[in-house]
Protein backbone atom coordinates (compact mmCIF):
# COMPACT_ATOMS: atom_id res chain seq x y z
CA UNK A 1 0.00 0.00 0.00
CA UNK A 2 1.14 3.16 -1.16
CA UNK A 3 0.97 5.84 1.74
CA UNK A 4 -0.76 9.15 0.56
CA UNK A 5 1.70 11.99 -0.46
CA UNK A 6 0.19 14.31 1.53
CA UNK A 7 0.09 12.12 4.82
CA UNK A 8 4.18 10.80 4.01
CA UNK A 9 4.74 14.42 4.33
CA UNK A 10 4.18 14.60 7.81
CA UNK A 11 7.52 12.94 8.39
CA UNK A 12 9.04 16.05 8.30
CA UNK A 13 7.17 16.20 12.06
CA UNK A 14 9.52 14.59 14.03
CA UNK A 15 10.79 10.97 14.45
CA UNK A 16 7.87 9.76 15.92
CA UNK A 17 5.37 10.57 13.19
CA UNK A 18 8.66 8.97 10.75
CA UNK A 19 8.37 5.85 12.62
CA UNK A 20 4.88 5.58 12.69
CA UNK A 21 4.65 6.16 8.62
CA UNK A 22 7.21 3.62 8.43
CA UNK A 23 5.40 0.79 10.07
CA UNK A 24 1.56 2.11 8.39
CA UNK A 25 1.54 -0.03 5.56
CA UNK A 26 2.32 -3.21 7.76
CA UNK A 27 -0.09 -1.86 10.32
CA UNK A 28 -2.77 -2.03 7.43
CA UNK A 29 -2.21 -4.92 6.37
CA UNK A 30 -2.51 -6.61 9.91
CA UNK A 31 -5.86 -4.66 11.25
CA UNK A 32 -7.49 -6.00 7.39
CA UNK A 33 -6.49 -9.58 8.09
CA UNK A 34 -7.51 -9.42 11.98
CA UNK A 35 -11.04 -7.75 11.30
CA UNK A 36 -11.71 -9.79 7.82
CA UNK A 37 -11.47 -6.68 6.02
CA UNK A 38 -10.41 -6.61 2.16
CA UNK A 39 -8.69 -3.06 0.77
CA UNK A 40 -11.32 -1.69 -2.38
CA UNK A 41 -10.43 1.54 -3.02
CA UNK A 42 -7.34 3.96 -3.20
CA UNK A 43 -6.33 4.92 0.42
CA UNK A 44 -7.40 8.56 1.46
CA UNK A 45 -6.12 11.10 4.43
CA UNK A 46 -6.64 13.43 6.82
CA UNK A 47 -3.62 15.59 9.31
CA UNK A 48 -3.11 12.50 11.55
CA UNK A 49 -4.76 9.70 9.70
CA UNK A 50 -4.98 7.39 7.02
CA UNK A 51 -8.31 6.35 6.14
CA UNK A 52 -8.93 3.16 3.87
CA UNK A 53 -11.95 2.06 2.10
CA UNK A 54 -12.55 -1.38 2.66
CA UNK A 55 -15.13 -4.26 2.43
CA UNK A 56 -16.08 -6.64 5.21
CA UNK A 57 -16.74 -10.19 5.62
CA UNK A 58 -20.12 -9.87 5.11
CA UNK A 59 -20.01 -7.60 2.37
CA UNK A 60 -20.51 -4.69 4.35
CA UNK A 61 -18.56 -1.42 2.81
CA UNK A 62 -16.32 0.60 5.42
CA UNK A 63 -13.46 2.88 6.20
CA UNK A 64 -10.62 2.03 8.42
CA UNK A 65 -8.95 4.51 9.58
CA UNK A 66 -5.38 4.28 11.36
CA UNK A 67 -4.25 7.29 13.26
CA UNK A 68 -1.23 9.12 14.28
CA UNK A 69 -1.87 9.12 18.33
CA UNK A 70 -2.10 12.32 20.02
CA UNK A 71 -3.03 13.90 23.47
CA UNK A 72 -6.36 16.05 22.07
CA UNK A 73 -7.87 13.36 20.23
CA UNK A 74 -7.58 11.00 22.47
CA UNK A 75 -11.33 11.24 23.13
CA UNK A 76 -12.71 9.82 19.39
CA UNK A 77 -13.33 6.36 20.43
CA UNK A 78 -15.55 7.45 23.62
CA UNK A 79 -17.58 10.24 21.73
CA UNK A 80 -18.42 7.94 18.90
CA UNK A 81 -19.52 5.14 21.46
CA UNK A 82 -21.71 7.82 23.31
CA UNK A 83 -23.22 9.02 20.08
CA UNK A 84 -24.27 5.91 18.65
CA UNK A 85 -24.11 6.79 15.11
CA UNK A 86 -26.73 9.98 16.13
CA UNK A 87 -25.67 12.95 14.42
CA UNK A 88 -22.55 11.42 13.53
CA UNK A 89 -20.39 8.48 11.86
CA UNK A 90 -21.17 4.89 13.28
CA UNK A 91 -18.39 3.74 15.08
CA UNK A 92 -18.32 -0.82 13.96
CA UNK A 93 -15.36 -1.21 15.83
CA UNK A 94 -11.87 -0.45 17.61
CA UNK A 95 -8.80 -0.79 18.81
CA UNK A 96 -7.33 2.33 20.33
CA UNK A 97 -3.79 0.20 21.29
CA UNK A 98 -2.97 0.82 17.30
CA UNK A 99 -5.19 3.66 16.97
CA UNK A 100 -7.53 1.93 14.44
CA UNK A 101 -11.32 2.50 13.85
CA UNK A 102 -13.71 0.73 11.53
CA UNK A 103 -16.79 3.29 10.76
CA UNK A 104 -19.63 3.18 8.67
CA UNK A 105 -19.13 4.38 4.93
CA UNK A 106 -20.13 7.61 4.04
CA UNK A 107 -20.47 9.61 1.34
CA UNK A 108 -17.65 11.70 -0.21
CA UNK A 109 -19.85 14.95 -0.31
CA UNK A 110 -18.93 17.56 2.39
CA UNK A 111 -20.13 20.94 3.32
CA UNK A 112 -17.48 23.10 1.02
CA UNK A 113 -20.13 22.07 -1.31
CA UNK A 114 -23.21 24.17 0.10
CA UNK A 115 -23.40 28.16 1.00
CA UNK A 116 -21.43 29.00 3.76
CA UNK A 117 -24.61 29.98 5.91
CA UNK A 118 -26.58 27.05 4.93
CA UNK A 119 -23.67 25.02 6.26
CA UNK A 120 -23.45 26.76 9.52
CA UNK A 121 -26.98 26.02 9.80
CA UNK A 122 -26.76 22.80 9.30
CA UNK A 123 -23.65 22.33 11.67
CA UNK A 124 -25.78 24.38 14.46
CA UNK A 125 -28.71 22.33 14.51
CA UNK A 126 -26.29 19.19 14.60
CA UNK A 127 -24.45 20.77 17.62
CA UNK A 128 -27.63 20.75 19.66
CA UNK A 129 -27.70 16.39 19.14
CA UNK A 130 -24.10 16.00 19.55
CA UNK A 131 -23.77 18.33 22.88
CA UNK A 132 -25.39 14.93 25.09
CA UNK A 133 -24.08 14.25 28.42
CA UNK A 134 -20.41 13.26 28.63
CA UNK A 135 -19.36 9.80 29.62
CA UNK A 136 -16.20 9.55 32.72
CA UNK A 137 -14.05 8.29 30.54
CA UNK A 138 -13.77 11.35 28.11
CA UNK A 139 -10.72 13.47 28.77
CA UNK A 140 -11.90 16.78 30.31
CA UNK A 141 -11.59 19.93 28.11
CA UNK A 142 -10.43 22.32 31.20
CA UNK A 143 -6.91 20.85 31.49
CA UNK A 144 -6.50 21.59 27.62
CA UNK A 145 -7.26 24.62 27.89
CA UNK A 146 -5.46 25.65 31.31
CA UNK A 147 -2.15 24.20 29.64
CA UNK A 148 -3.29 26.39 25.85
CA UNK A 149 -3.28 29.37 27.83
CA UNK A 150 -0.13 28.93 30.03
CA UNK A 151 1.62 28.48 27.07
CA UNK A 152 0.27 31.89 25.35
CA UNK A 153 0.87 33.77 28.47
CA UNK A 154 4.67 32.19 28.47
CA UNK A 155 4.85 34.19 24.95
CA UNK A 156 4.50 37.32 26.20
CA UNK A 157 5.27 40.28 23.57
CA UNK A 158 6.12 37.82 20.84
CA UNK A 159 2.64 37.08 20.21
CA UNK A 160 2.19 38.00 16.80
CA UNK A 161 -1.09 39.82 17.48
CA UNK A 162 -2.92 43.01 19.49
CA UNK A 163 -1.93 43.10 23.17
CA UNK A 164 -5.48 43.43 24.25
CA UNK A 165 -6.83 40.49 22.30
CA UNK A 166 -4.16 38.57 23.80
CA UNK A 167 -5.02 39.71 27.14
CA UNK A 168 -9.23 39.37 26.52
CA UNK A 169 -8.65 35.95 25.88
CA UNK A 170 -6.20 35.24 28.94
CA UNK A 171 -8.65 36.56 30.86
CA UNK A 172 -11.70 35.20 29.14
CA UNK A 173 -10.15 31.83 28.71
CA UNK A 174 -9.29 31.16 32.34
CA UNK A 175 -12.60 32.13 33.74
CA UNK A 176 -14.32 30.08 31.16
CA UNK A 177 -12.46 27.43 32.14
CA UNK A 178 -13.18 27.16 35.51
CA UNK A 179 -17.44 27.74 35.29
CA UNK A 180 -19.21 24.28 35.72
CA UNK A 181 -20.24 23.97 32.37
CA UNK A 182 -16.87 23.05 31.30
CA UNK A 183 -17.72 19.45 32.05
CA UNK A 184 -21.20 19.83 31.13
CA UNK A 185 -21.38 17.85 27.48
CA UNK A 186 -19.71 15.82 25.22
CA UNK A 187 -18.09 18.44 22.48
CA UNK A 188 -16.20 17.43 19.00
CA UNK A 189 -13.99 19.82 18.91
CA UNK A 190 -12.91 20.33 15.26
CA UNK A 191 -16.00 20.85 13.41
CA UNK A 192 -15.87 22.22 10.13
CA UNK A 193 -16.93 21.85 6.63
CA UNK A 194 -15.05 18.88 5.73
CA UNK A 195 -15.50 16.71 9.04
CA UNK A 196 -19.62 16.75 8.32
CA UNK A 197 -19.92 14.48 5.25
CA UNK A 198 -23.03 13.10 3.70
CA UNK A 199 -24.67 9.88 4.67
CA UNK A 200 -26.87 7.33 3.63
CA UNK A 201 -29.04 7.14 7.52
CA UNK A 202 -29.35 10.67 7.58
CA UNK A 203 -28.78 13.68 5.33
CA UNK A 204 -25.41 14.76 7.11
CA UNK A 205 -22.90 13.51 9.72
CA UNK A 206 -20.26 14.60 12.09
CA UNK A 207 -16.45 12.90 11.19
CA UNK A 208 -13.40 13.19 13.23
CA UNK A 209 -14.27 14.47 16.63
CA UNK A 210 -11.43 14.91 19.36
CA UNK A 211 -13.59 14.20 21.80
CA UNK A 212 -13.84 16.14 25.27
CA UNK A 213 -16.25 16.91 28.25
CA UNK A 214 -16.69 20.47 28.02
CA UNK A 215 -18.45 23.26 27.20
CA UNK A 216 -20.66 23.29 24.33
CA UNK A 217 -19.97 26.85 23.33
CA UNK A 218 -16.68 25.77 22.65
CA UNK A 219 -17.31 24.81 19.25
CA UNK A 220 -17.99 27.60 16.78
CA UNK A 221 -14.52 29.22 16.13
CA UNK A 222 -13.61 26.24 12.98
CA UNK A 223 -16.41 27.19 11.29
CA UNK A 224 -15.57 30.81 10.71
CA UNK A 225 -11.82 29.76 10.31
CA UNK A 226 -12.27 27.68 7.43
CA UNK A 227 -13.43 28.80 4.09
CA UNK A 228 -11.54 31.85 3.95
CA UNK A 229 -11.63 32.54 0.60
CA UNK A 230 -15.26 32.79 0.63
CA UNK A 231 -15.22 35.53 3.62
CA UNK A 232 -12.82 37.69 1.78
CA UNK A 233 -15.09 37.90 -1.59
CA UNK A 234 -17.84 39.20 0.24
CA UNK A 235 -15.92 42.76 0.69
CA UNK A 236 -16.43 42.81 4.46
CA UNK A 237 -14.42 39.98 6.14
CA UNK A 238 -15.93 41.30 9.69
CA UNK A 239 -19.47 40.99 8.80
CA UNK A 240 -19.31 37.92 6.61
CA UNK A 241 -17.79 35.93 9.84
CA UNK A 242 -20.61 37.87 11.92
CA UNK A 243 -23.22 36.60 10.01
CA UNK A 244 -21.69 32.98 10.16
CA UNK A 245 -21.38 33.35 14.10
CA UNK A 246 -25.04 33.96 14.71
CA UNK A 247 -25.70 31.93 12.30
CA UNK A 248 -24.43 29.45 14.09
CA UNK A 249 -25.90 30.81 17.46
CA UNK A 250 -29.12 30.59 16.42
CA UNK A 251 -29.06 27.32 14.62
CA UNK A 252 -27.62 25.60 17.93
CA UNK A 253 -29.51 27.82 20.62
CA UNK A 254 -26.03 28.51 22.45
CA UNK A 255 -25.59 31.50 24.76
CA UNK A 256 -24.25 34.29 22.21
CA UNK A 257 -21.49 35.73 24.42
CA UNK A 258 -20.22 32.65 25.68
CA UNK A 259 -19.81 31.35 22.06
CA UNK A 260 -17.75 35.01 21.59
CA UNK A 261 -15.69 34.69 24.04
CA UNK A 262 -14.75 30.83 23.24
CA UNK A 263 -13.98 32.19 19.61
CA UNK A 264 -11.61 35.29 20.91
CA UNK A 265 -9.91 32.51 23.40
CA UNK A 266 -9.55 29.85 20.38
CA UNK A 267 -8.49 32.49 17.77
CA UNK A 268 -5.59 33.35 20.27
CA UNK A 269 -4.63 29.91 21.09
CA UNK A 270 -4.50 29.41 17.52
CA UNK A 271 -1.87 32.17 16.77
CA UNK A 272 0.41 30.39 19.78
CA UNK A 273 -0.09 27.31 18.18
CA UNK A 274 1.96 28.75 15.31
CA UNK A 275 4.33 30.43 17.00
CA UNK A 276 5.44 27.59 19.02
CA UNK A 277 5.41 25.35 15.85
CA UNK A 278 8.00 27.90 14.25
CA UNK A 279 9.99 27.99 17.04
CA UNK A 280 10.39 24.07 17.92
CA UNK A 281 11.45 23.61 14.09
CA UNK A 282 13.76 26.37 14.41
CA UNK A 283 12.78 28.82 12.12
CA UNK A 284 10.74 31.52 11.25
CA UNK A 285 6.55 31.51 10.48
CA UNK A 286 6.34 30.38 7.41
CA UNK A 287 4.16 32.12 5.10
CA UNK A 288 1.48 29.72 5.63
CA UNK A 289 1.62 30.35 9.19
CA UNK A 290 1.16 34.17 8.95
CA UNK A 291 -1.84 33.77 6.90
CA UNK A 292 -3.55 31.67 9.48
CA UNK A 293 -2.02 33.79 12.49
CA UNK A 294 -4.11 36.53 9.89
CA UNK A 295 -7.43 34.41 9.79
CA UNK A 296 -6.81 33.97 13.96
CA UNK A 297 -6.90 38.05 14.61
CA UNK A 298 -8.97 38.96 12.23
CA UNK A 299 -11.74 36.86 13.64
CA UNK A 300 -10.63 37.67 17.17
CA UNK A 301 -11.27 41.55 15.98
CA UNK A 302 -14.56 40.67 14.31
CA UNK A 303 -16.08 39.33 17.43
CA UNK A 304 -15.55 42.46 19.38
CA UNK A 305 -18.40 43.93 17.89
CA UNK A 306 -20.56 41.29 19.66
CA UNK A 307 -22.49 42.21 22.62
Amino acid sequence: MAIPPGLAERAELGPDWAAWLDGLPRLASEVCADWDLTPDGPPQHGFCALVLPVTGADGVRLMLKLSMGERDNAGEVEALKAWRGLGAVRLEAADPHRGALLLERLEPADLNALDPLDACEIVGRLMSRLHVLPTPRLPRLTGFVLEWLADLAALGRDVPAPPRFVQQALSAGRALASDRAMTSAIVHGDLHYDNVLAGRREPWLAIDPKGFAGDPAYELAPMLWNRWDDLVASGDLGNALRERFYTLVDASGLDERRCRDWVVVRSMIGVSWEVRDARAAGRPLSAEQRDWITRCVTTAKAMQAVE
